[in-house]
């Protein structure tokens, strides 16, 4: 597997169109994810003292966050409505392999900052509702 750019790990968010589109957010500087299971403990007296796991079993997630420097893109004002809609709205997370997660997602946080002397930013967190399908690159 080879090295890839930091700089092609993108955020689209969905237009809602049928057959449905997507738009990168702009400005963006950093991009993290995170899968999380919640495991099920099902450790008993027949264990032998060593914790087992039920597999297949408990909450899984995906959860992104990223910053970026405010740009007053499309994206960002669909982006800034979402978050107060307190919507589910389809995402796309796109790596620079051609990998990508889509699936539903609620904006959880939107976050605006600026100095006197320099850009507005942005961060943002968005947490997964359903499943969210994997995608490998052709």
């Amino acid at each position: 597997m080879a090295a890839e750019k930091g700089s092609g790990f993108l955020v689209k968010i969905g237009d809602g169109g049928a057959p449905e589109g997507f738009t990168t957010i702009g400005g963006m500087r950093s991009t993290s994810l995170t899968v999380n299971s919640e495991p099920v403990d099902i450790t008993n007296k027949q264990s032998g003292g060593w914790r087992e796991l039920l597999a297949g079993a408990g909450v899984r997630r995906l959860s992104v966050a990223g910053t970026g420097v405010f740009t007053d893109s499309a994206a960002e004002t669909d982006l800034q409505a979402k978050a107060l809609a307190a919507s589910l709205d389809n995402y796309e997370i796109v790596f620079d392999s051609g990998d990508k997660f889509t699936g539903a997602f609620q904006v959880a946080t939107l976050d605006y900052s600026g100095e006197f002397n320099g850009e507005r930013t942005y961060s943002l967190s968005l947490e997964s509702s359903g499943p969210v399908a994997f995608t490998a690159a052709p």
